[in-house]
């Protein structure tokens, strides 16, 4: 068995600590609370506040999240010939132009371009 000298032994330790605390802070990402097989939208960014959910489409999205959701997670149920992306659009029955579009499992803690202009929504084959 080799032994290191105490020096280097210290720089290893040093090392190993700076790698691990820097991991340590960054953490990992936290998966949003959203039930499976269903749309989230939150009203703050980063999943944060009231968290409104579908399992199915919606053309009028309820009051307090319509033109205020900030975050979105989808948790849809994938597989063939299932609509398990979610479209996400600026006004009611789906009308306007579409915010934000996730794929299946997709999270986005925040989007500048969709922040505030969800109305409606519906589940699609894609994007």
């Amino acid at each position: 068995m080799k032994r290191f000298p105490a020096t280097t032994a210290a720089a290893l330790f040093a090392l190993t600590t700076a790698l691990t605390t820097g991991l340590a802070a960054a953490g990992p990402a936290t998966a949003a609370e959203c039930p499976s097989g269903h749309f989230c939208a939150w009203e703050d960014s980063n999943f944060g506040g009231q968290r409104a959910n579908w399992s199915g489409d919606d053309g009028w999205w309820e009051s307090w999240i319509s033109d205020s959701d900030s975050s979105w997670a989808n948790h849809g149920i994938s597989g063939p010939g299932i609509k398990d992306h979610v479209r996400v659009y600026e006004s009611a029955w789906q009308g306007g132009g579409m915010t934000i579009c996730l794929a299946p499992g997709q999270e986005v803690g925040y989007n500048g371009a969709a922040n505030d202009r969800g109305d409606s929504h519906i589940w699609a084959t894609g994007c």
